[in-house]
């Protein structure tokens, strides 16, 4: 089964929107290319594909904006080119090599997990948060900010039940940024599962 993970920015005090954090350097964003690199397919939320493919999407002259910068170019292609699903009751349609999810959400991202592959990216703030409640994230990914925002929103608020997870692989970068990658417990898992932890 493709593990899916959830990947984001958050500050010191939980902060997940997406200026919050420190301005992306050369070493963040090789750290985010290689997250979605490791991916066969993106799954976002309608907000966050909006916002993605106004930032990201190559434009019709197939020249990307002055703006970027060559540490940018390799991100850019690597979301440009990425196959995407979106979860949207609202969108009548999507194309950016996209498909829209609809229907039962559980079902569709099994379904997804389940074909053959390295594994799916989930990035977003409300679709992360309802595939954690139904115990559908197998890796979570803080990259952690030196910064305290002093706003919201805040990681995976209004979560259900408490989720334990172990660290399994910690990175520093000379910004100050850390990226922590964790996976949910086996006591996690057999709780989600319906089996009571030994």
């Amino acid at each position: 089964m493709r593990p899916l993970r959830y990947a984001i920015n958050v500050t010191l005090d939980g902060c997940v929107h997406h200026e919050a954090g420190l301005p992306p350097d050369e070493e963040s964003m090789r750290f985010w290319t290689a997250e979605l690199e490791r991916a066969d397919a993106l799954l976002f939320g309608r907000v966050t594909y909006g916002m993605m493919e106004a930032a990201w999407r190559r434009p019709a002259t197939g020249v990307w904006p002055e703006w970027m910068d060559a540490s940018q170019l390799p991100f850019a292609e690597a979301i440009d080119t990425a196959k995407k699903h979106v979860v949207s009751s609202t969108l009548s349609g999507v194309d950016w090599n996209a498909e829209l999810l609809r229907g039962d959400l559980r079902q569709a991202v099994e379904r997804l997990r389940k074909e053959p592959g390295e594994g799916l990216f989930v990035g977003g703030v409300t679709l992360p948060l309802a595939l954690a409640d139904l115990g559908l994230i197998d890796e979570y990914v803080f990259v952690v900010q030196p910064v305290l925002a002093g706003h919201g929103p805040t990681l995976l608020a209004g979560l259900r039940e408490r989720i334990r997870l172990e660290l399994v692989e910690r990175a520093e970068f000379r910004s100050g940024v850390m990226a922590l990658r964790f996976r949910p417990t086996a006591e996690h898992h057999a709780v989600v599962g319906g089996a009571s932890p030994s």
